[in-house]
């Protein structure tokens, strides 16, 4: 049950944002925000005004049936009628929740996918690489715009390893249940009696951070240039052109030779560098914040098995919410990744509301 002064306090906070947003008396610089707010407002008021209206008619429908001259007919419909109260509160209470669960400033943002390469070889490198085309694919139905930071080619069309920015509308938010260890079973090409092989690759996908999220101090970094190195170890270029960036406070390290220019091989490192940063920070204060709470659909190490690839039969499982589809292919195509997501989504909904109030 929510308390009453939490749904007085939103309904008077509505009346207020109200009045200011008519008065025309709100500064420019706020006014998108308090509109905003205004506006999600609105989408609970109704439910929120008659949140305080079930518990006083849940009385009187009790009178009548506790009072013994109220005649059968009477009770009948004081029985269905709270019956349909007790539903219409328990959707307007969840409703009411969802609005008042903390909101994640990130999930607004853009984000930094890395994708490596793990256990199995070549057709780890393989896996990783479709995984890469599936964001991509993803993307472009979405309208969000990939941008490759950096990227460490295999044998075969493979990836060892792919850094990219990716940018639109709530990218984090429907991006960030992907860190983890996704898992692949399939043939390869190279198997000659039909065998099945497991291999995995690794996603991270972190908030793109700006300067105003974080704060670095150019004294805490350590820069070393030197020569880019192509492959086989041999030179391609003859000046320094590679980067690399130490923070020297935590140990984290990024290296950048993508470019030819000097300056935007930094420029790069210090974009991965910050968003690393920014996620190490915020994982430090969720953890304080819950108490080293785990969430059980997955607590973002990426580490953490969550989600195979199963070529022979067609499926996809998620382990962390136990959900299996078979649409591999679609899948991978981007068409029954919200599926998934939608699925996941709901349910940290669901355990955040089970934790609220």
């Amino acid at each position: 049950m929510i308390p009453q002064k939490t749904i007085v306090d939103l309904i008077n906070k509505h009346i207020l944002l109200e009045k200011e947003l008519s008065s025309g008396s709100i500064e420019k610089n706020t006014f998108a925000e308090k509109s905003k707010e205004y506006a999600d407002l609105n989408e609970i008021i109704e439910d929120a005004k008659k949140y305080i209206d079930y518990e006083k008619n849940k009385a009187d429908l009790k009178k009548i049936l506790d009072d013994v001259s109220s005649d059968e007919e009477l009770i009948k419909m004081a029985r269905v009628e709270l019956n349909d109260l007790n539903l219409a509160k328990e959707k307007s209470e969840k409703k009411l929740k969802l609005y008042l669960l903390p909101k994640d400033e990130a999930d607004k943002k853009n984000a930094i996918i890395e994708i490596r390469a793990g256990t199995g070889g070549l057709e780890a490198s393989l896996f990783a690489s479709d995984l890469f085309k599936m964001y991509e694919k993803i993307s472009h139905k979405k309208k969000w715009s990939v941008e490759l930071i950096s990227i460490s080619r295999s044998e075969a069309g493979g990836l060892k390893e792919v850094i990219a920015s990716i940018k639109g509308s709530n990218i984090y938010s429907t991006l960030k249940y992907e860190s983890g260890v996704h898992r692949v079973q399939r043939v390869p090409d190279t198997e000659t009696q039909g065998r099945v092989h497991t291999s995995a690759a690794t996603v991270a996908v972190l908030p793109e951070a700006e300067e105003v999220d974080l704060k670095i101090n150019e004294s805490d970094l350590r820069i070393d240039v030197f020569r880019a190195g192509g492959p086989g170890g041999q030179s391609v270029n003859t000046t320094d052109s590679a980067v690399r960036i130490t923070h020297i406070p935590t140990g984290l390290s990024v290296s950048q030779q993508d470019e030819k220019s000097q300056h935007k091989n930094k420029a790069k490192g210090m974009k991965i560098l910050r968003a690393r940063l920014y996620e190490l920070e915020r994982t430090r204060i969720d953890k304080e914040r819950s108490q080293d709470r785990k969430n059980k659909i997955g607590t973002g190490d990426r580490s953490e098995r969550i989600r195979t690839y199963n070529f022979p039969q067609g499926r996809i499982t998620d382990h962390r919410i136990n959900i299996t589809l078979h649409k591999l292919d679609e899948f991978l195509e981007g068409e029954a990744f919200d599926e998934i997501i939608e699925a996941l989504t709901l349910q940290a909904q669901e355990e955040s509301l089970s934790s609220l109030i």
